[in-house]
């Protein structure tokens, strides 16, 4: 079979092309340079020449980049053309993409695009329609369909008579992308909306059906095929990122269209072959000379078609293909994979050869996840047949490494297609994969992923358990499997988790298994014999794999979900799915009910093995005891769990068992009756058996170990039956009052033996108080008798955990805090909540003792330094469970401070670790911070504040006021600082008052304490202004200025003078300066628009500003204005006034602008003194600049604005600053923003906000 041409040249596609016949029309050149660089936004100009390359022959080279390389020219940069300006914004009634407000030289018949967009009538009839109007008249029905591939990319230009005469293609194509609509990026293939959803779809299908119903008729005709792909060719080399996708992708399709048009010619020439020889084989009477001398000539025309069809073909791929396969956009290089891939399964004779499959080894390495996606599937389609993967030898060795390592993907859907491109090279590739290879894969089985582990399952099970485990098909349908082959698959999944040791849980494995090898997992039968076997050769281990390879299949076939942890991303089961489940389920319950007391009985002496044997009941379909008749299976079972529980005291255990009988215990069910008496049954022989041990204990100085070890027993055995029964009747709350008190007097009990009494007391109190919330419902007197001996055993309780608080052992002291914590939470005033206020008397609050105890605990045992864990050599899995532990500490406390049952204030004692801690409690802190400021936010801010007030006090007093801000715990105390800051948010205004509050109970604390009489020394809270100053980007002007003036006050009390410059004051006032900070003119985040610089101004100009100069003087004893954004002046001055005012700010000492200030500028800024040259508004400083701004707001605005901030800084200046309450000046500032603009507000607000939410 003949492949593509390798000597037919690009010429064919770069030279022009005209008609062979008549009319003397040019034809569309398309070249490699016809693309323009015009400066449009939605252009790759540098990009997109730089996946460009020269053409490359499909054939030259097998498959190494590095001679890709070498014969790879850069291409010559092209020159921008002069281009007249398009408006920016099309005319109304003109669409986004395809604009219609076009001239009259628009020919009429246009609606072919609309056809193809609409999508309503069928492309065949559309595409037949066309051909009749293209052979009534062939240039406008071309016209017709070079413009709809026009408008398709989104362009408002046309192709008109005149132009099609008179213009080359470069030229057309220039044309083109003058007019190309710039507004937006979208364009029909990648417009939103539901018009266009589709059109990508119809648009393929447009070109698929022209190619078919032309194979006969115009493909071989010269102009019209050779003439589109010439045109396609020319826009795909375009800038224009719209051309160039949407022209490769109808170039693309077109390349499909034409292969299977070659396919169909290469079978006809095949049949035509056969036809001659079986007729020139025949004898000299039979043989027609007419018939052979008509193939002959049926075979000459087939074989001119093919190579005309072969050149196009051609044309496309070295014009189109090579150059777009690397494309800057990752679209287009997924077109041009996905089509690849489609001619190498449909044409392998010609393409599935190393020219062409380089090109998708290459991509592999592609950085979209699209891309490398695409390529993984036009590799399944190929090695999915095993006529193919003969051929694929050479490019598997090259490429296989690669295929492997993209199992490990960074994105899962790669990845599962890569371990799934790799199953079919396992099946049909016999010995291409090593077991290195295999190796890297089979960790997958355990991803979190579902797909992914699911793919690797059935990876797994084609390489190790379906050559021995295969099963014969007869007659179609497969044979059952034999006892011995499902044996074998057991001892192999064995063998694989135990020798691999890639994880700790089977049920993931089973999981990743379920969809491949489903039918043998739930081979129960199976299983349960190969447990119960007596002269079985598993080891311990294996036995306890197995039984967690039971209860995992049991649970998945009944449960139908994956393990926790595993991701899948389907909602729920389809109805075959649930009824096999249910099937499942009936049929795993008759297998293992009377199977399940024998495995309890051979496995009782073993806790791992008994505890997930006794999870097994919840799996059960229950109701089968009753409609079986199965009650004397139950009769064993409870038996067996009666002797299993006496036995073992391990908690896994005991909750297993508890809750098996819990399950049991469903007074629904026929068997309760049987069920109850054997409960209470054991539970007589559990609190016989306490009654006689505790009085042993408190009659008895001293308990041998076998006595403690029995007495903590029994006690963790009704503590874990408590937790899901109601064991009230036993009245074990008193005898473990006794014991804890004891242990609280005496601190003779061991711990062993407290730690269960505290729970079973806890589970004496919940189940006592659900018993009144159930019966007070229905009352209508609440037994106030037993709500209050109810609240005097909970007071009790709490005094009895306070106690253990500060007991010696660690486990005591946390058993007794998550008790307590829970327990001040359930009878918190929440509890009334819903209906039951007759519970109001339980409510309890703690004292502040207790408080203070929670909180000592807290920073005991959760916020401890590294070094104070403990030893460095603890396993991995044990430090986690201790930060989970201490989570969990810190989470109950948390609550406790929600719920209102822990004064607000104590959240200081958390929040202050919120920088040092955030590794291991920041989501904790950070959530409650949040809930807090829900809750109260001026009582939040007040919080934050605190927290660093306790932080300064400790530092200071640990270190001294020297040098305090150069330590680094000064330094971790100003991130929380700034952590706390951007915990506001944007919401500038609502937070003002809040801010302006905490600024000023700030300098406050900072001055509160004067420095020793006689030195010169600063005062030793000084330095707390720096930490200060990182709210002060949360500030307003107005703000700034008057805390400025405030500070200055505050400064003027203190009678000594520095001899040195304060610096922590330098800092808080450079903070609080306009040109410091500049979040008010751009938000963080956002780029600032530099000034352009201009000429100098003309007299006119200088005039104006001479004379703003002079009314700002004459306004100097006016009280400095409210400071405007940047963006707010420009909606009042020209462009070149507001450069002028801000040329003139800049000629002003800058104060923070990177230049460090001198000695004596440091302390002339700085001392009390000197303080008020800073603040004085009628130099040529901040006053001017913001009276010259605000000439253009309006009067009675700014005399308002000019009267409130005079009363607010007097107010500020007041001598008992406590009088002014925060609420006042919330509402002072309120009526002003009322009568302001509040287009101003809005600006400020997002001007003046710096925030970073990456940082916290």
């Amino acid at each position: 079979m003949p492949t593509l041409r390798s000597s037919s040249s690009p010429s064919r596609v770069s030279s022009p092309l005209r008609r062979t016949a008549g009319g003397g029309q040019r034809g569309f050149s398309a070249s490699s340079s016809s693309s323009v660089s015009v400066p449009y936004g939605d252009r790759d100009s540098d990009q997109a020449s730089q996946g460009d390359s020269d053409s490359l022959s499909a054939d030259e080279g097998s498959d190494f980049e590095e001679h890709l390389r070498r014969n790879v020219k850069k291409r010559a940069a092209k020159r921008p053309l002069k281009t007249t300006p398009v408006a920016k914004h099309p005319k109304k009634g003109s669409q986004m993409v395809c604009g219609h407000g076009q001239k009259d030289s628009e020919p009429p018949a246009i609606d072919l695009f609309d056809a193809v967009k609409a999508a309503k009538s069928d492309m065949q009839s559309l595409v037949d329609e066309w051909l009749d109007s293209y052979k009534q008249d062939q240039d406008a029905g071309f016209l017709e369909l070079i413009n709809f591939f026009i408008r398709s990319c989104g362009c408002k230009g046309i192709v008109t008579p005149e132009m099609f005469k008179k213009m080359s293609n470069s030229e057309i194509i220039r044309h083109l992308t003058e007019q190309f609509n710039e507004d937006s990026g979208d364009y029909p293939l990648t417009a939103p909306g539901p018009s266009w959803k589709k059109f990508q779809g119809s648009f393929c299908e447009f070109v698929k059906t022209l190619v078919c119903q032309c194979q006969y008729s115009l493909l071989y005709d010269g102009f019209p095929m050779d003439n589109l792909i010439s045109l396609l060719t020319g826009l795909s080399d375009s800038q224009v990122r719209a051309f160039r996708h949407t022209s490769t992708l109808a170039a693309m399709k077109l390349m499909t269209s034409l292969v299977r048009v070659a396919l169909q010619l290469s079978l006809h020439k095949d049949n035509n072959q056969r036809q001659y020889e079986a007729e020139r084989n025949k004898g000299p009477g039979q043989r027609a000379p007419e018939r052979l001398e008509s193939l002959l000539e049926k075979r000459k025309e087939l074989q001119e078609h093919q190579e005309e069809i072969e050149g196009m073909m051609n044309a496309l791929f070295r014009g189109v293909f090579v150059h777009r396969y690397r494309d800057v956009l990752p679209e287009i290089r997924a077109i041009c994979i996905e089509e690849i891939g489609s001619w190498m399964q449909s044409y392998s004779t010609s393409f599935l050869t190393d020219s062409y499959l380089k090109y998708i080894g290459w991509t592999l390495h592609d950085k979209h996840r699209e891309v490398r996606l695409k390529c993984l599937k036009a590799l399944k389609g190929l090695y999915s047949s095993q006529d193919l993967t003969a051929r694929l030898e050479l490019f598997t060795s090259r490429f296989k490494d690669r295929m492997v390592s993209m199992a490990m993907d960074r994105e899962y859907d790669v990845a599962v297609e890569a371990v799934k491109l790799l199953t079919l090279i396992l099946k049909n590739m016999e010995g291409v994969l090593t077991d290195a290879d295999c190796v890297g894969i089979y960790p997958v089985v355990y991803a979190s992923n579902r797909a992914l582990a699911s793919a690797a399952g059935e990876f797994l099970y084609w390489k190790l358990f379906y050559p021995e485990c295969e099963t014969r098909t007869v007659g179609g349908r497969e044979r059952r499997r034999s006892p011995r082959a499902q044996r074998t698959f057991f001892h192999l999944l064995l063998s694989f988790f135990v020798e691999s040791e890639l994880h700790d849980h089977a049920a993931y494995l089973v999981d990743s298994l379920w969809d491949c090898a489903g039918s043998q997992l739930k081979d129960w039968e199976s299983l349960t014999s190969l447990l119960l076997e007596k002269d079985q050769n598993l080891g311990d281990v294996q036995e306890s794999t197995l039984i967690e390879i039971l209860v995992s299949s049991v649970r998945q076939a009944s449960e139908g979900h994956p393990p926790v942890g595993r991701i899948t991303g389907r909602k729920g089961l389809t109805p075959k799915e649930r009824k096999i489940q249910a099937d499942d389920r009936v049929k795993l319950t008759e297998h293992l009910i009377p199977l399940l007391p024998q495995l309890l009985a051979k496995f009782s002496a073993d806790a791992e093995k008994v505890a997930p044997l006794l999870q097994l009941l919840k799996y059960f379909d229950l109701n089968i005891y009753c409609t079986r008749r199965l009650e004397k299976h139950l009769e064993l079972f409870l038996q067996q769990l009666q002797e299993v529980v006496v036995k073992h005291a391990e908690p896994a255990v005991l909750e297993a068992g508890a809750h098996a009988l819990y399950l049991l215990c469903n007074p629904e069910f026929t068997f309760f009756s049987r069920v109850d008496f054997a409960r209470s049954q054991l539970m007589d022989l559990l609190t016989d058996r306490f009654q006689q041990e505790l009085e042993e204990l408190l009659q008895s100085s001293f308990l041998d170990e076998d006595e403690v070890y029995s007495l903590a027993a029994t006690l963790k055995r009704l503590s874990a039956f408590y937790n899901a029964h109601d064991l009230s009747r036993w009245e074990l709350y008193e005898p473990c009052c006794r014991l804890l008190q004891k242990a609280v007097d005496t601190g003779e009990v061991p711990h062993q033996v407290i730690l269960p009494a505290l729970t079973l007391v806890y589970f004496s109190i919940l189940w006592t108080l659900t018993h009144l919330s159930g019966s007070g419902a229905s009352q209508t007197l609440s037994p106030q008798k037993q709500l209050l001996s109810l609240k005097g055993r909970m007071v009790a309780f709490c005094e009895l955990c306070q106690s253990c608080l500060s007991d010696v052992d660690s486990e005591i002291q946390e058993q007794a805090f998550v008790l307590l914590s829970d327990l001040l939470l359930i009878f918190s005033p929440q509890m009334i909540v819903g209906g039951r206020d007759f519970l109001r008397p339980l409510v309890f609050f703690p004292e502040a003792t207790l408080q203070s105890e929670l909180a000592s605990f807290l920073m005991d045992h959760v916020f401890i330094q590294p070094g104070e864990l403990g030893s460095h050599s603890q396993e991995d899995h044990l430090q986690i469970e201790q930060l989970h532990q201490r989570r969990r500490l810190l989470a109950g406390f948390c609550k406790l401070l929600l719920y209102g049952v822990l004064d607000m204030d104590a959240a200081s004692d958390v929040f202050k670790h919120y920088s040092k801690f955030y590794k291991d409690y920041g989501d904790i802190i950070k959530e409650t911070l949040t809930r807090v400021r829900q809750i109260d936010r001026s009582h939040c801010s007040q919080i934050l504040l605190l927290s660093l007030k306790q932080l300064y006090t400790e530092l200071l007093q640990e270190q001294g006021p020297q040098g305090l801000n150069e330590l680094p715990a000064f330094g971790e105390m100003r991130d929380l600082a700034r952590r706390f800051a951007l915990s506001f948010g944007p919401q500038q205004l609502q937070n003002r008052d809040l801010v302006v509050t905490l600024h000023k109970e700030g300098i406050k604390f900072s001055l509160s304490e004067p420095p020793p009489p006689g030195s010169s020394s600063q005062p030793p809270n000084l330095a707390f202004l720096e930490l200060l100053s990182e709210f002060s980007p949360r500030l307003f002007h107005q703000d700034k200025q008057l805390l400025l003036s405030y500070l200055e006050k505050c400064l003027q009390r203190i009678s000594q003078s520095p001899a040195c410059p304060w610096g922590p004051v330098t800092t808080y006032c450079h903070s609080l300066s306009p040109v410091e900070n500049t979040a008010e003119t751009s938000p963080q985040g956002c780029p600032r628009y530099k000034k352009r610089r201009t000429e100098g101004p003309s007299r006119r100009q200088r005039g104006d500003v001479s004379s703003s100069q002079e009314e700002s003087l004459q306004l100097n004893s006016i009280p400095p204005t409210p400071t405007l954004t940047s963006t707010a002046i420009k909606r009042r001055q020209p462009l070149r006034g507001l450069e002028e005012v801000e040329e003139e700010g800049r000629s002003e000492p800058e104060l923070t602008q990177g230049q460090p200030l001198s000695g004596n500028q440091r302390s002339r800024f700085s001392s009390p003194q000197h303080f008020q040259t800073l603040l004085n508004p009628s130099g040529p400083g901040l006053g001017n600049r913001l009276t010259r701004a605000s000439q253009g707001s309006s009067l009675k605005s700014t005399m308002k604005a000019l009267l409130f901030a005079t009363a607010l800084s007097l107010s500020l200046m007041e001598e008992d600053e406590e009088e002014l309450e925060i609420h006042e000046l919330s509402e002072e500032w309120q009526e002003t923003d009322k009568h302001t603009s509040p287009s101003e507000h809005g600006l400020d607000l997002l001007d003046s906000t710096e925030l970073n939410l990456e940082d916290f």
